[in-house]
């Protein structure tokens, strides 16, 4: 079992209206789009979802978890064996997936 660094620089691309059409390092992600819509009727009926962030270089795609999956006790095992076996057996290049944090507005300006 390959092991991640989990202290990997942020995505390249972090929009919420990214489009999921194209390649990036390597991914194609219009198959990315579908297998994580394949997931996500499961994370609506428990009042969760998720929003794509980005991949790198590595082929990690990172998802933020939000509503219910954002503070529940099991969105780690959802995240490992829901979300990312769906994803790395539809998407070829994906080495795996990681949950980021949201994006605290200001948050920088605190630390100066």
């Amino acid at each position: 079992m390959q092991s991640f660094d989990m202290s990997d620089p942020q995505p390249e691309q972090t929009s919420d209206e990214m489009p999921l059409s194209g390649m990036v390092h390597g991914v194609d992600l219009a198959l990315l789009g579908a297998a994580l819509d394949e997931v996500r009727p499961t994370l609506l009926s428990d009042g969760g979802d998720m929003h794509f962030r980005g991949v790198n270089e590595r082929g990690i795609v990172s998802v933020e978890l939000v509503g219910a999956c954002a503070t529940c006790p099991l969105s780690a095992m959802t995240l490992l064996f829901g979300i990312e076996q769906v994803v790395l057996q539809k998407v070829p290049g994906v080495l795996g997936v990681v949950a980021c944090s949201p994006a605290i507005p200001g948050l920088s300006d605190l630390t100066k």
